[in-house]
């Protein structure tokens, strides 16, 4: 399959910098020879640089850098479509703000295919405010709710023609929400599996059930995988850390059914914090990861020192 990966520097999103030298160390750490390896045809197309965007002031004082962030998602938006065509992009991050472009682009691609999107939201968080709940003001906790169309982002983000259907929306590995987001996504009809949903039956019958649905609706999935999905032991290069997440064998697990359903259609590779790592850990884990849903097997899996 040939592969765009897509660099995305942004840390603007997040509270604490550092996510903007993410496309840098998931090169560093070998994802273009690991997916060229499996036989893929991996074009390297340099990183993204936003548009400068001017929305008006938001009555939320909270939030920052939203000129930045509306930016980023308009050019991310038309970048998704664009290479999405005869390709399967890679998003390298950045915070998770950059979400509400790359979905936004992948479901204008999937309604010009005449197929619905699904996405698979690989995640500790929800990432379900509007512009209005959030405290924070970190905008890397918006995307989920800007892209299904949520009120409140009309006159500050851009237009949202096809926004994707919260049926279509799975989340795993969620164990941190607001109680704005709880509120809001009870109206919803997403399908969250925290992580006591995960010790309860595995992650295969999570992830094989969903498969199930958008194999049946002939659907294209994009993939969002955030580094804290991942326990923060194995994967501590995120500044978002929640205790109890996903072991190393959940997550090649999940990896690897949704290379065998052969659904996906792009993939967010999502807030790492090169500063925050322990000699490369977190990256090399996600270059491993990205391997898996790519083709990569257990028997392929190479040895590493210690």
């Amino acid at each position: 399959m040939d592969v765009r990966l897509i660099g995305v520097p942004l840390q603007d999103g997040a509270g604490r910098l550092g996510c903007e030298m993410g496309p840098s160390a998931l090169r560093v750490a070998g994802l273009a020879d690991a997916l060229s390896s499996l036989g893929h045809r991996v074009t390297d197309c340099g990183n993204a640089a936003p548009r400068p965007a001017r929305p008006p002031v938001h009555p939320n004082r909270a939030i920052h850098h939203l000129p930045d962030i509306a930016g980023w998602v308009e050019t991310l938006s038309e970048i998704a479509f664009r290479e999405s065509e005869n390709a399967m992009p890679v998003f390298m991050g950045g915070d998770h703000a950059l979400s509400a472009g790359t979905v936004h682009g992948m479901a204008a691609r999937a309604a010009a295919r005449g197929r619905p999107l699904f996405v698979l939201w690989l995640d500790a968080h929800t990432d379900f405010h509007t512009l209005d709940t959030t405290e924070s003001g970190n905008l890397h906790g918006t995307p989920v709710a800007y892209f299904t169309g949520q009120s409140g982002f009309a006159g500050y983000f851009p237009p949202v023609p096809h926004p994707l259907a919260t049926e279509n929306l799975a989340m795993l590995g969620i164990r941190s929400a607001d109680p704005a987001e709880r509120t809001a996504l009870n109206a919803t009809a997403a399908t969250i599996h925290d992580m006591r949903a995960v010790d309860e039956h595995g992650v295969g019958v999570l992830i094989r059930a969903f498969l199930d649905r958008v194999k049946a609706a002939n659907g294209m999935l994009h993939v969002s995988l955030d580094v804290d999905f991942l326990d923060p032991s194995i994967a501590p290069a995120v500044g978002t850390t929640v205790p109890g997440g996903a072991t190393f064998r959940e997550a090649h697990l999940v990896m690897e059914m949704l290379h065998d359903s052969g659904l996906v259609s792009s993939l967010d590779l999502v807030e790492l914090n090169p500063f925050l790592d322990e000699r490369g850990k977190t990256a090399l884990l996600m270059v491993d990861l990205a391997a898996s849903l790519m083709g990569r097997t257990v028997l392929d899996r190479p040895t590493r020192a210690g």
